[in-house]
């Protein structure tokens, strides 16, 4: 059983915490004007069901389904907030446990803050949450080669480059191949000083 964690997260200049149904009209806003930045790279929603971006109910049930997903422990997303707007999402998603102990990681930005290294910051952040709360061994991101703004925050982190999965998500309606790249907990102990000192403290 998953013992209390914070509620919030913060890093320097940004805060994570779970979305709830109140962050609906700032996050209606930012998707609808980031929604060619950010729909080339997500799954198409599924034929028949509300929209969450534009449906405030469907926003909701996400949002609960995400406290379940917490409360189970089986995967924690986060709203990322810069100077208390929404600014994107954070989430380590499909937690295992046994002999893998592995997230995976998705993360988007808003395109106006994009290239200020909010998103990197929010990754050190949920990096340290997953190894150092949650005792993960592994964690996982996988992005379309041609998607540069998504690897250039691998590089700036350097995650390890696993090579390319042929074919691996269906996104906005195609089977892409991603880029693997990840992270180990004992990588993260020999780089936890530079990475803290860079993007979380004072």
């Amino acid at each position: 059983m998953i013992r209390a964690l914070p509620l919030e997260l913060r890093g320097r200049r940004v805060m994570l915490r779970g979305l709830t149904v109140h962050d609906f009209e700032q996050w209606l806003e930012v998707r609808r004007r980031c929604r060619r930045w950010l729909t080339r790279w997500e799954p198409r929603p599924a034929p028949g069901h509300p929209d969450t971006v534009e449906d405030r109910r469907a926003f909701a049930a996400r949002c609960s389904a995400r406290d379940r997903e917490r409360q189970l422990g089986s995967g924690f997303g986060f709203g990322i907030f810069v100077d208390d707007r929404f600014a994107g999402e954070i989430n380590l998603n499909g937690i295992q446990r046994g002999a893998f102990q592995n997230a995976y990681v998705g993360y988007w930005i808003d395109e106006a803050l994009a290239g200020n290294g909010y998103t990197p910051e929010a990754a050190v952040v949920a990096f340290r949450f997953a190894f150092e709360e949650l005792d993960l061994h592994r964690l996982q991101v996988a992005i379309i080669p041609r998607n540069t703004a998504s690897r250039r925050v691998a590089s700036k982190l350097g995650l390890r480059d696993e090579g390319i999965a042929v074919r691996y998500l269906q996104i906005d309606g195609r089977w892409e191949d991603h880029v693997r790249y990840a992270i180990t907990v004992e990588e993260w102990a020999e780089r936890r000083e530079a990475y803290l000192k860079e993007w979380i403290d004072p």
